[in-house]
């Protein structure tokens, strides 16, 4: 950690987004060791009971988690216990070409408040009032910029970049589903939460998008996932030219792509894609869809997400084990329902560990985000180190590059939030497949009244 940025140099970082952990800025300076990077920032949360306060310290039973990851549990420096999760656990499990781990930088405390008074006019308000930045933190995670090419011979030409958040592509079917639960064996997961975010206004309307297309192999159906994705972006889908946003928002929006949104979309779009006009939009989906065909990347993030094989409701129990204490989750159960999450509780304590261990890290792969980069590759770039893909509906060539980001360690104090969420994200959409049920009968009993009034006449 060689390199400090200090109060001078924040007029060289601007806002480039957000998740719930991290802020993310992008570089727009001079000095080479920053040239083509972003740089991440921890957030503090606003919520905690005890203040703002960082959540970075690693507790003992997460030691005791991650036991054989040695370089993790090793570190004295428990600051960078993210950075040392996205090494030595996400990397080998997702492919060392598709995941960049970074480097830390140090940053000063005047540096970290001179940032948050210039990024909070651009930051989304409902994270504003969750989270502000970390000015305990003394260090930044430095990576390449994904939305672009590195500069090179062939940098000044224009470059696209989707960054699309997948969400779980598959349906659980785990034997500690409760029976009273089974709907989430059927039903999509992205589907049901999107039904607890329209109750609590988080979103304006229902998203299509259905995770099931975008990892089934078909490119006809990643195709229409990508379409979906851009009618309603929320929070899962962006697109940048050069490295400026230009599609979605930077913090997750509830904004539906209307028309004008579309059409000005669509003419930004002209310097990538060679296309007649109105048709460059439909040609990126394409694009966007063969690119995932063929490089087959969601394959291994599938793999690492099914590593949770126990669902939530299973999870939880061995969490209690790991920790210790009572099962709450049992607490809740009928003595007859207790019976199917006996096992759990009489498996050994190295069972219970690898079955929570194997969780959070699916709940990593269900959160991250999937960067995709395109420029337009000439015959005169036949030396091009990357991989390439050919569009044949405007005779173009691109070379082509994808990353997986936001590979954040979910903390083993969020096992209970998990499962709360679950029982609200359930009740919430089974309420709401009723009430949709109750509408339906209404209707037909009114229409039905109709008939026979008419016949009566």
């Amino acid at each position: 950690m060689e390199l400090t940025l200090r109060e001078e140099d924040v007029a060289n970082w601007v806002y480039r987004g957000e998740g719930a952990v991290n802020l993310v800025l992008a570089y727009n300076g001079s000095n080479p060791s920053f040239v083509g990077k972003v740089m991440r920032i921890r957030k503090a949360s606003k919520n905690n009971r005890h203040g703002l306060k960082s959540t970075i310290t690693v507790t003992a039973h997460e030691l005791l988690l991650w036991k054989d990851v040695h370089e993790l549990v090793s570190s004295s420096e428990k600051d960078i216990v993210d950075h040392l999760y996205v090494e030595h656990v996400m990397m080998p499990l997702l492919g060392s070409k598709y995941v960049d781990a970074g480097v830390h930088v140090l940053v000063s405390r005047k540096f970290l408040e001179s940032i948050e008074k210039i990024v909070i006019s651009q930051r989304p308000a409902w994270r504003v009032d969750a989270a502000q930045i970390d000015k305990q933190s003394d260090f930044g995670l430095l990576m390449s910029d994904h939305s672009v090419f590195p500069h090179d011979s062939q940098g000044s030409k224009p470059c696209i970049s989707v960054e699309i958040k997948p969400k779980w592509g598959f349906l659980p079917q785990s034997r500690f589903v409760s029976e009273g639960n089974a709907i989430k064996t059927r039903v999509t997961r992205f589907q049901m939460h999107q039904a607890l975010k329209l109750h609590q206004g988080a979103i304006s309307e229902l998203s299509q998008y259905n995770p099931l297309d975008l990892f089934s192999g078909s490119k006809e159906r990643i195709r229409k996932a990508i379409k979906d994705l851009f009618t309603t972006p929320q929070n899962n889908f962006r697109v940048f030219l050069n490295g400026s946003l230009i599609l979605g928002g930077l913090g997750g929006g509830t904004r539906k792509t209307d028309l004008h949104m579309a059409e000005a979309f669509e003419e930004r779009l002209k310097s990538v894609i060679e296309a007649d006009k109105g048709h460059c939009t439909e040609n990126l989906f394409t694009l966007v869809a063969e690119t995932m065909h063929k490089s087959r990347v969601l394959d291994q993030l599938l793999e690492v997400q099914k590593f949770d094989n126990f669902d939530i409701e299973g999870a939880i129990h061995a969490y209690y084990n790991v920790i210790s204490q009572p099962c709450m989750a049992c607490r809740e159960l009928s003595e007859e329902q207790a019976k199917r999450y006996k096992c759990l509780h009489s498996a050994s304590l190295d069972e219970s560990l690898r079955i929570v261990k194997n969780y959070l890290i699916a709940a990593t792969a269900k959160d991250c985000s999937l960067m995709i980069c395109f420029r337009q590759r000439t015959k005169e770039d036949s030396s091009s180190i990357y991989n390439n893909i050919y569009l044949e509906s405007t005779k173009q060539a691109f070379d082509f590059k994808v990353y997986f980001i936001d590979l954040d360690l979910k903390r083993l104090n969020k096992m209970e939030e998990y499962y709360e969420l679950d029982k609200k994200i359930v009740s919430c959409y089974k309420q709401r497949m009723n009430m949709d049920h109750q509408e339906r009968n209404q209707v037909i009993n009114k229409m039905d009244q109709e008939v026979k009034n008419v016949q009566q006449n």
